[in-house]
């Protein structure tokens, strides 16, 4: 049944809406520079804080200046508890209200595409199309964690980040892996944007998407051809082992020149590809 008004006239409009899920440590704040070029653009979307971010996030008093080290270290997340699942069934509920007004494209960043995986296998009828903007898509290896581990990072245990160091070799270094393209200012503006507590298990957890549910999707992966965390090569393994799952349905493949948090830096041209996929 399609949703009405009380005056008895329909809620949909034909028009899409883009719901955007966020990676590991981030929240909806991540993807405001995008939003802002959607809005310009005339679409509507709605970027999702997953459980335990965004407002919800865990800021321990530690953490905060002057900083007392020992004791954050010490400090357990307390996201440690939240699961994929969590996650999956949070941003469905998300995509059932938006649902009701219009198609869903639903759109995830780094871990964030894990979490879209869960949800196209979950209510594959409610997407109209499925967007990687550089993220993790799991076909053949069951989680984020072994991806990674094909990379060399076998320890990802670690949900609890200090991204206030200032520590010139951790500096650089997530400089390197996460925004080499950028200035050291629009870096330093990222990392005070991001939050300290996640939760492993998004990235042990089973993640691999299924041919009879999520398969059926249309499909697009938007490649950041400087990413270090999730390298070129990486994202073109996973794209291919898509579509050798469902050949039928390969992905649409599109290109951005910047590193991993390209939604930062190129909002305005993912905001375009965006554009011409609704």
């Amino acid at each position: 049944m399609v949703p009405t008004y009380q005056d008895g006239v329909s809620r949909r409009d034909g028009r899409p809406t883009f719901v955007l899920v966020h990676g590991v440590h981030s929240s909806s704040y991540a993807w405001s520079p995008v939003l802002q070029r959607l809005a310009l653009l005339g679409h509507r979307a709605l970027a999702v804080d997953l459980p335990g971010h965004g407002p919800n996030a865990g800021f321990p008093l530690s953490y905060q200046a002057p900083q007392d080290l020992e004791a954050f270290s010490a400090q357990p997340s307390p996201l440690a508890g939240v699961s994929l699942q969590d996650n999956v069934t949070h941003v469905v509920e998300a995509v059932r209200r938006v649902a009701e007004y219009g198609p869903v494209i639903l759109v995830g960043t780094s871990g964030g595409g894990a979490t879209i995986s869960g949800v196209g296998n979950t209510v594959p009828d409610l997407i109209s199309r499925i967007v990687y903007v550089s993220a993790w898509c799991c076909v053949e290896l069951p989680s984020v964690a072994d991806y990674l581990a094909t990379l060399g990072h076998r320890d990802i245990a670690s949900a609890m980040v200090n991204w206030r160091s200032a520590d010139p070799q951790f500096l650089l270094m997530t400089k390197e892996a996460l925004m080499a393209d950028a200035t050291d200012e629009q870096f330093r503006a990222f990392l005070n944007i991001l939050e300290p507590a996640d939760s492993a298990r998004v990235l042990t957890d089973d993640a691999r998407v299924r041919a009879d549910t999520w398969g059926r999707i249309p499909r697009a992966y938007i490649r950041f051809s400087l990413d270090r965390a999730i390298p070129l090569a990486m994202q073109d393994r996973m794209i291919a082992e898509a579509d050798a799952l469902t050949p039928e349905n390969p992905f649409q493949v599109h290109t951005v020149d910047t590193s991993h948090v390209g939604v930062q830096l190129r909002p305005g041209e993912i905001a375009e590809i965006l554009d011409k996929l609704a």
